[in-house]
């Protein structure tokens, strides 16, 4: 049981495991003679939560920018809910979530607006976004606050709301980057909760994240290093591996083989 008493197991994938929604095949990024993603492989499964970890200037963020479709790869294979990252890039953004710590809403927009607009982005009929956007209200106990500008709001109820927004249009993944920054722990413990839930509804989490006892709550961990994933795998196997006793500690160990600046 970790800490927060989600009351879930991280060793147990979603139903749908074994269907792979992300594939990358030597994924390569280089900027001038710099490679900031150096010829990465890695599969993703339907359900699954994966967590997507390194330090600053590892490679993640932008190895993260070339699976939704915002930077183009300078070489190697990738597909993202089967669509092509050099080809299909449109399409791509149209199956994905994608939540950021630092910008995800409009602040001078109400929180009934924030939903009604990324709805209207994404093409759903006015009925959908209708009776969705009261069912995400009642969820999150937001009906006394629709009509209040965003900005209002305690950073916690920003990101909980944030996320609901993320997954709202019903993607086949959603990509989280550092989404529980900065919130209290029983903040956090309920973002997770809304993660399990997503998951359980065959949404794929792609999660980064600097808290590394959130790392212990996905099915699977990598961990970049200089532009490679130097390692891949559960967290109880990660643990094993690097005799170690905890996902921070295992982090530690890896990051500090790290030979390039930021």
């Amino acid at each position: 049981m970790n800490k927060y008493n989600t009351g879930r197991s991280v060793e147990s994938p979603s139903s749908g495991a074994g269907t792979s929604v992300i594939s990358v095949q030597d994924l390569t990024k280089r900027f001038g003679d710099f490679t900031a993603v150096d010829a990465i492989s890695f599969e993703v499964n339907k359900g699954e939560i994966f967590g997507f970890l390194g330090a600053n200037g590892a490679g993640k963020t932008t190895a993260m920018r070339m699976l939704c479709g915002l930077s183009l790869p300078t070489s190697g294979k990738a597909t993202v809910s089967g669509f092509d990252v050099y080809r299909q890039t449109e399409e791509i953004k149209k199956n994905i979530g994608y939540m950021s710590q630092k910008f995800s809403l409009y602040e001078d927009l109400t929180v009934k607006e924030n939903i009604r607009f990324y709805a209207g982005i994404y093409g759903k009929t006015d009925a959908f976004i209708k009776e969705k956007t009261e069912k995400v209200l009642n969820e999150l106990h937001l009906q006394s606050e629709a009509r209040k500008l965003v900005k209002s709001l305690p950073l916690g109820w920003k990101q909980k709301l944030a996320f609901s927004v993320a997954v709202f249009h019903e993607p086949h993944i959603v990509f989280l980057d550092e989404p529980t920054g900065g919130v209290d722990p029983v903040t956090r413990r309920e973002f997770w909760n809304m993660i399990y839930h997503a998951a359980d509804s065959g949404i794929t989490i792609f999660v980064t994240t600097h808290y590394m006892d959130e790392a212990e709550y996905c099915h699977r961990v990598s961990i970049m290093v200089d532009g490679k994933i130097e390692a891949l795998d559960t967290p109880s196997n990660l643990k094993k591996t690097h005799e170690a006793k905890s996902m921070d500690e295992v982090f530690l160990k890896l990051a500090r083989k790290a030979t390039r600046n930021d």
